[in-house]
């Protein structure tokens, strides 16, 4: 049996009066678990292929990947890229039993603006998602990092003339963290110049005092998009696949300890 992740070009739907287009990754011996995968670059830019790395790493072990796009700001205004999103995750789930998925074990993963959107995908209940995953994600567009970068005027970019806080504050997966939430994992960089690392570090806070089951790793002196770096980019896929074994292939499972070395002479 051939151990190469197949990748192919579907159509998920229709946005804006055009396809809605995704990649698909089949691993050679499917888990059951899929993962969706949305790309980052500030609502403005990036594309599907962005994350074909993650899907290969991944399909490799056993989980299929749908990388799908979604209008970029300068196509459309908000909410086209979460309702875009949603239509992407509404294929997976439709084509799950063909594609060897359960339903119950589909997970969401995003980076920066990206994991801004798997976090919402998340708050908003529309799938049972089994978990989602945010890398060096914005999540308060009210808080002092976004301010600093020109928020609330300088997001009119995305928005259009209606930049009101009460429209931040509903697309910040910040205020929407709680007791729904699936499991999640927050992985940023401490030397982050576009997205501060307190972004997932409050992110955190707020799923731990919601009772949600978190899990963060911040990365010592590293920028935005740091995994792009093979060396970091193997040890994070690494981490995502660790939780996603403990916590959707395997929940509840207890973790097994290595016994303890012997103790030095």
């Amino acid at each position: 049996m051939s151990d190469r992740v197949d990748e192919e070009t579907v159509v998920v739907g229709e946005a804006g009066g055009r396809p809605l287009r995704a990649d698909l990754y089949r691993p050679p011996s499917p888990n059951g678990s899929g993962i969706f995968l949305i790309h980052g670059g500030s609502f403005a830019r990036g594309d599907r292929r962005q994350l074909r790395g993650y899907a290969i790493a991944l399909g490799q072990i056993g989980y299929t990947s749908v990388a799908c796009e979604y209008r970029l700001a300068g196509e459309a205004r908000w909410p086209a890229q979460i309702d875009d999103v949603h239509a992407g995750l509404a294929y997976l789930y439709r084509q799950a039993q063909s594609l060897g998925v359960d339903p119950a074990k589909i997970v969401v993963s995003g980076h920066s603006a990206g994991g801004c959107l798997a976090l919402l995908a998340a708050a908003s209940g529309q799938f049972p998602l089994a978990a989602a995953v945010a890398f060096y994600a914005p999540v308060d567009f009210l808080g002092d990092d976004a301010r600093a970068k020109g928020a609330p005027q300088g997001m009119a970019f995305l928005l259009g003339d209606d930049v009101s806080e009460a429209r931040l504050a509903s697309m910040s997966p910040l205020n929407l963290a709680g007791p729904s939430f699936p499991p999640t994992l927050l992985i940023t960089g401490n030397r982050d110049e576009l997205v501060h690392w307190g972004e997932s570090l409050k992110m955190y806070q707020a799923l731990m005092a919601g009772g949600v089951t978190a899990e963060i790793h911040i990365f010592d002196g590293v920028p935005h998009a740091f995994d792009l770096l093979p060396e970091f980019g193997r040890q994070c896929a690494g981490i995502l696949a660790l939780f996603l074994d403990t916590h959707v292939l395997n929940p509840g499972s207890p973790v097994a300890l290595a016994p303890a070395p012997p103790d030095l002479p």
